[in-house]
């Protein structure tokens, strides 16, 4: 028994990672040359949510390693572990559908208001408690990719506000929701790089020419 719930958890594992690994190998050709900033255009709904979805398993599985790993020596079963990741993308899936839903091409003004909200939200106690939920057991992928969601919305908001098919705002963003993720809060950490985020937002009201890639040169 023991022997099959540990190569249960390592198939799980490798598929995670190796899920990841191959969106990310798709979704760089696929954005090349569709990086516009602010002024990205999203396409056709089926589209946008097939990249929307390849971008959330590339940023978002990574980081969820240690929880699929602690759900695996649980359950012992690839299956459900399977369907926890599915479940935990679908409802990233629905937040896609939203930004489909709601999204305009836009200015560097609201970009630059979306970037301070993303900061200022790091400070909110519902930021620290989605976070701290994401880092304990959680018994399904839908409840975790609703913590998920309310931890970094703030962060993805910034993305599509920067440039939803920007691959450097996409490696940066992975960067920090794979760091909030793995690593515990910490406020001589977390407070400089919110008011970094903030920093920027006042940066592209004031010179949006300063930020590589958030306005297309006429």
């Amino acid at each position: 028994m023991t022997s099959t719930k540990t190569s249960a958890t390592a198939a799980a594992l490798t598929a995670t990672l190796g899920l990841a690994t191959i969106c990310w190998c798709i979704s760089i050709p696929l954005m090349s040359g569709m990086e516009m900033g602010a002024q990205t255009q999203l396409g056709s709904f089926e589209s946008f949510i097939l990249m929307w979805v390849l971008m959330m398993a590339a940023m978002m599985l990574p980081g969820m390693a240690p929880t699929v790993f602690r759900y695996a020596l649980s359950s012992g079963r690839l299956d459900s572990v399977l369907l926890f990741v599915g479940s935990y993308l679908m409802v990233w899936t629905s937040i896609g559908v939203l930004v489909f839903t709601f999204y305009q091409p836009h200015g560097t003004l609201l970009a630059g208001a979306i970037t301070i909200a993303a900061g200022l939200y790091e400070f909110t106690p519902l930021k620290q408690l989605c976070r701290r939920r994401c880092c304990e057991a959680i018994h399904s992928g839908f409840e975790y990719g609703l913590y998920c969601v309310g931890s970094c919305i703030g962060l993805m908001l910034m993305q599509v506000a920067l440039g939803v098919m920007s691959i450097r705002w996409m490696a940066v963003l992975t960067v920090l929701i794979m760091a909030q993720k793995l690593l515990p809060s910490r406020t001589i950490i977390d407070v400089p790089l919110a008011l970094m985020i903030v920093g920027l937002g006042m940066l592209i009201l004031i010179a949006p020419s300063l930020v590589p890639g958030l306005t297309v040169p006429m």
